[in-house]
């Protein structure tokens, strides 16, 4: 998966980013929206949002596909993150619970303690193997049949989003931190025998390639 960028740094360069993160909506939202309307939220009593950025998607979930006694934990390397999400989440009370972590891949859960773990554009800045890590984990703290719901930027799928995506690959091989530390992966081949994939779609939208991925813990 070539260079990327330590905990530290990225936590440091998404504390720098704060509320422009939000920017990226212009691509990032067509399959965000394409994730939620597979992931079955409306029944999940507990949801954990692994590296929650702005807590974006945490209020939508909250206010609009969790019922209304779910209970969703939001967590976050970067402090400026944290603060922007537990700001963002005040209205819900107690609901939601806002963690700051320590660059470890661990959800801080009881095994079986969850029914979805979300991550959105947060994949496609790991290692191979804290990407492992990370779904080892999702794994763990997931009910039977629970689901783990990931969206990351991916290989482009047509002239336009091949070009872009070669020439954001060649910028992240310069210096990761120019691109915040995100650069085109595959999620599908991540997966293991433990994971039964429930959907799977890569969505193009202003050249920027995305790929979905909503798979159910089996075995």
């Amino acid at each position: 998966m070539g260079r990327i960028l330590s905990h530290d740094q990225a936590a440091a360069f998404y504390d720098r980013l704060g509320k422009a993160l939000d920017t990226q909506s212009f691509y990032e939202d067509p399959a965000i929206e394409d994730m939620v309307e597979h992931g079955q939220f409306g029944n999940a009593g507990c949801v954990v949002d692994f590296g929650c950025g702005t807590g974006r998607l945490a209020e939508r979930l909250l206010d609009r596909h969790l019922p209304r006694t779910a209970r969703l934990l939001a967590l976050d390397d970067s402090t400026r993150m944290v603060e922007l999400t537990k700001r963002r989440l005040e209205r819900f009370g107690k609901r939601p619970r806002v963690e700051k972590t320590a660059g470890d891949i661990v959800l801080p859960l009881a095994d079986g303690a969850a029914d979805r773990v979300i991550a959105t554009y947060v994949v496609d800045l790991l290692s191979k193997e804290d990407s492992h890590r990370f779904l080892d984990e999702a794994r763990r703290v997931l009910a039977p049949g629970g689901l783990v719901c990931l969206v990351s930027l991916t290989e482009g799928q047509g002239p336009v989003s091949r070009a872009l995506c070669g020439v954001w690959k060649f910028i992240h091989r310069l210096n990761p931190a120019f691109t915040g530390g995100c650069r085109p992966i595959r999620l599908l081949p991540l997966l293991g025998p433990e994971w039964t994939p429930r959907h799977h779609r890569v969505i193009v939208s202003f050249g920027v390639p995305s790929e979905i991925l909503v798979a159910e813990k089996t075995g």
